[in-house]
């Protein structure tokens, strides 16, 4: 015979009311129907769990350390069939999130989806955390090359040169690449959008000076000893009291993706999707 839950259900009734009239009652069974399928355990078990030897019913040896095993059992049972609350989306980026729109879709998402809520986390690395299973959906600006995500094109931004603030081209309210050209770089080559081929071949830029994070290029630019070239979110995302950006024309946009996990996809990633496509389209 195989135990069902019935037969946990039951015995605990009859452990817990003290008799087989009351467990009946609180089970909505005939007392027969409890007797029967007590007996019905024991005889799988082999072995006694109710003493029915004195007037009140008790519980054996075996019946008292059958009992936490059983609550045990539908406990697990329970937590198995209720659902609990939705996991939290987590949202990775490498460097400047969504820019301008970062707020609105972190303010939106809220108040369409309270309960479940949307982490953001920043990660020093190209996939912005995908690669390694700590988020769900990543910002990034550049497009990648793994079977194993997928990705949408969200909207593009406006490159900007960075510079010190104190330093000539600063007040400029324009640049072009050739005006760089033999200026030290500052370059995150994990994360960042900017390579030296970007620059004409008769003008490239001067040294690399490398960087791991954002914060490292705000550094090196405010303290005079590169230029950066980056997206309009860094702009948005990175102020800084002894960095100015300068727009650059003449250079391709960047082109802001949302990437994701080609299989396992959080159960709310269409909606996040859509929504923030509603947002960066105004």
């Amino acid at each position: 015979m195989d135990v069902e839950l019935r037969h946990f259900r039951c015995f605990l009734a009859i452990a817990e009311e003290g008799s087989v009239t009351a467990a009946a009652a609180r089970l909505h069974l005939t007392q027969p129907a409890v007797s029967r399928t007590l007996g019905q355990l024991e005889q799988r078990l082999g072995r006694r769990l109710v003493d029915r030897s004195t007037r009140h019913l008790r519980l054996t040896a075996d019946g008292e350390a059958f009992a936490g095993k059983a609550r045990a059992v539908l406990a697990a049972v329970a937590a198995a069939l209720d659902p609990g609350p939705e996991p939290p989306l987590r949202l990775g980026y490498a460097w400047a999130a969504a820019g301008p729109h970062t707020t609105a879709i972190l303010r939106a998402w809220r108040e369409r989806r309270p309960e479940v809520p949307l982490e953001i986390r920043r990660f020093d690395e190209r996939t912005a955390g995908l690669s390694r299973g700590e988020v769900d959906v990543a910002l990034l600006r550049h497009q990648l090359d793994d079977p194993r995500l997928d990705s949408a094109a969200l909207y593009t931004e406006a490159r900007f040169a960075a510079v010190a603030a104190d330093h000539p081209l600063a007040t400029r309210s324009e640049l072009t690449l050739r005006e760089l050209s033999g200026l030290p770089l500052a370059r995150n080559e994990l994360s960042g959008t900017t390579t030296p081929e970007l620059w004409p071949p008769d003008a490239p830029p001067g040294e690399t000076v490398r960087v791991h994070n954002v914060d490292e290029w705000l550094t090196v630019i405010a303290a005079g000893r590169a230029v950066g070239v980056t997206a309009d979110g860094t702009r948005h995302h990175h102020m800084h009291a002894g960095v100015a950006y300068v727009p650059l024309s003449g250079v391709p946009p960047v082109t802001v993706h949302l990437a994701w996990p080609a299989e396992h996809r959080h159960p709310r990633l269409a909606e996040f999707l859509a929504l923030t496509r509603e947002i960066v389209r105004g």
